[in-house]
């Protein structure tokens, strides 16, 4: 292999590891929310975003990360909550974070005083960050850039934790996101939506860290596989279900 194409591939896969879940992960959890949705609801979303659905937009925010006039938004992606500890604005990025922004966002959409374009940036910022505050990783330590510097082997192959959870576990499965949302929707019945809904941000931020134990243990060779799969891919699972239906809560709350 060149040089070049080593270099260019080492670039796209340092590149991946800095987005929430992947682009499967994030539509899944935009599926789910839209099959959740009240008629109101759905019809008022349908009218911001036009001919489009809720999980082609969830990574809209992944997207303009090669659109410089974003830049502003880079670090909205995670929150930083350092074991033991509760949500703490004076030690966050100075230009947001996630759990931040995610309030801001809801309120935002709840004033009806965006014109057009802002309601349809803050809904399509809203389903992304929604899906973060869900991939552990996103509710990071501040010791380790969620994981990124964690370098592991995933299947052989050069990764590090976050994209791990970012990616490779899901498309481990080789499933789409409509297969992947349809196989998780069986399990959203009227207990778990309730539960789901009911939980605080504050409650998000508790799971996530709740998490990490598993999350962090890796073998000492870092070297990652089907093993380290089999046990965590349940927990992506209940992620992904909690986010989706979360998301509908929300936009149920402002838009039915």
């Amino acid at each position: 292999m060149s040089r070049w194409l080593t270099t260019l591939l080492l670039f796209f896969a340092t590149l991946s590891t800095s987005f929430g879940w992947g682009q499967t992960g994030h539509r899944v959890v935009g599926q789910l929310a839209e099959w959740h949705l009240n008629r109101r609801a759905m019809k008022n979303i349908n009218q911001v975003l036009g001919p489009t659905s809720l999980a082609m937009v969830s990574t809209w925010m992944d997207e303009i990360r090669s659109d410089s006039t974003y830049d502003y938004t880079n670090t909205w992606h995670w929150v930083t909550v350092p074991t033991g500890q509760a949500y703490d604005p004076a030690i966050q990025e100075p230009a947001g974070d996630a759990y931040e922004t995610v309030q801001h966002l809801i309120a935002g959409l709840k004033s009806d005083t965006l014109s057009a374009p802002q309601e349809r940036e803050y809904l399509m910022m809203l389903v992304h960050l929604v899906g973060d505050l869900h991939q552990p990783l996103h509710v990071g330590t501040g010791t380790d850039r969620g994981g990124n510097d964690v370098k592991v082997q995933w299947m052989g192959e050069p990764s590090n934790l976050h994209r791990v959870w970012d990616s490779d576990i899901i498309n481990g499965k080789q499933l789409s996101y409509t297969e992947l949302a349809t196989h998780l929707n069986r399990r959203a019945n009227g207990t778990f939506v309730k539960q789901a809904e009911n939980a605080s941000l504050n409650q998000w931020l508790t799971e996530a860290m709740a998490l990490r134990e598993t999350v962090y243990d890796t073998p000492e060779d870092g070297r990652l596989g089907y093993e380290y799969a089999y046990r965590n891919f349940p927990v992506v699972e209940q992620q992904l279900l909690l986010a989706g239906v979360r998301l509908a809560g929300v936009l149920n709350e402002i838009y039915g």
